[in-house]
């Protein structure tokens, strides 16, 4: 075999090698990112569950950021001994201060009136109202932060409240003004959480993301804590151990877990695949709620869910097909 041949067996040895390997990181990929949209969909049925014992939703939400606090505690540290370690400049405080401001309206805010909001309305209609978040984002962007107001988005936007507005409808004639309240206020926390999002990008690609997360997280989990002694002198601990492991599934398995999932995947995958797969988060509450909460599942709400699931999912790949240049 000349040198030449031997070359180009080597070459092909080796391609075959990367593409297992690429292969194998891609499946993995997009299994964590599938795992962790999961897990981010069975918080709404934790809290649920947590509610048929104790309908207060302040409490439960104290105790789930008492469970996931240590966890961002962690690896802020983690991240910050890393930086130092690598030499790399460590955050300012203008940059901490902004990154615990903007947690307080994406987490501490916005999951204040998501945990409110469903007392009022079911699990699916909550998802599904939470789920709009991308559609509030284009708007915001476009009054406050110069994006670009394109057909595409205002299409998604109508097919989104459009399919919101079936679900809303059907549940109304059992519920009256509480769906009303209960929707309003998850819509409330997903206008928070757009305007997280907007705010968020700049001190992310300067902290990364690890170091900005447990910075945000771990203020908003402070100031969760200290709204429920102010309000209430204290945690109550005279629950059921049923409560206590609903409170932790929330925080840990619905909160830091699909955290660390959906980053991984992403890592490995992009955010392209990301935004595509986590578009099926919605379907897998309703899925859970119906079948461990006993929701109903009518023809309104599957129109309704497929119409926000279809906006939703319009806009994402709309905006991912976008050449960079036209980006704002």
């Amino acid at each position: 075999m000349s040198e030449l041949q031997c070359r180009v067996l080597t070459a092909r040895v080796l391609f075959y090698r990367w593409w297992r390997m690429e292969r194998r990181s891609l499946i993995i990929g997009y299994l964590l990112v599938a795992a962790g949209s999961a897990l981010f969909s069975s918080k709404a049925i934790f809290i649920k569950l947590a509610y048929v014992e104790r309908a207060d939703s302040l409490l439960f939400l104290a105790w789930r950021m008492a469970f996931a606090l240590p966890v961002f505690v962690v690896v802020g540290a983690f991240a910050l001994v890393r930086r130092k370690h690598e030499g790399q400049p460590l955050p300012d405080t203008s940059s901490i201060l902004g990154a615990i401001g903007i947690g307080l309206i994406g987490y501490y805010l916005a999951m204040v009136l998501d945990f409110a909001g469903l007392l009022y309305v079911t699990a699916q209609l909550e998802r599904l109202a939470l789920f709009t978040y991308p559609i509030f984002l284009i708007f915001i962007g476009a009054a406050f932060f110069g994006m670009r107001l394109t057909r595409s988005g205002v299409a998604a936007a109508a097919i989104t409240y459009a399919g919101l507005a079936f679900v809303f409808v059907s549940d109304f004639s059992s519920g009256g003004a509480n769906i009303t309240l209960g929707t309003a206020l998850v819509l409330a926390s997903a206008i928070c959480f757009a305007v997280y999002q907007l705010l968020a990008k700049r001190l992310i690609a300067q902290m990364g993301a690890a170091m900005f997360t447990s910075f945000a997280l771990s203020g908003a989990a402070i100031t969760t804590l200290a709204h429920a002694f102010i309000m209430r002198g204290g945690l109550d601990t005279a629950l059921s151990a049923n409560y206590f492991l609903l409170a932790a599934a929330t925080g840990l398995l619905a909160t830091v877990v699909p955290s660390f999932f959906v980053n991984a995947g992403m890592a490995r995958i992009g955010a392209a695949s990301t935004a595509m797969i986590s578009n099926v988060s919605p379907l897998m509450t309703i899925y859970f709620a119906v079948v461990l909460l006993n929701e109903e599942f009518t023809l309104a709400h599957f129109i309704g869910t497929a119409l926000v699931v279809g906006g939703v999912g319009l806009h994402t790949w709309r905006d991912l097909r976008r050449p960079a240049a036209e980006e704002v």
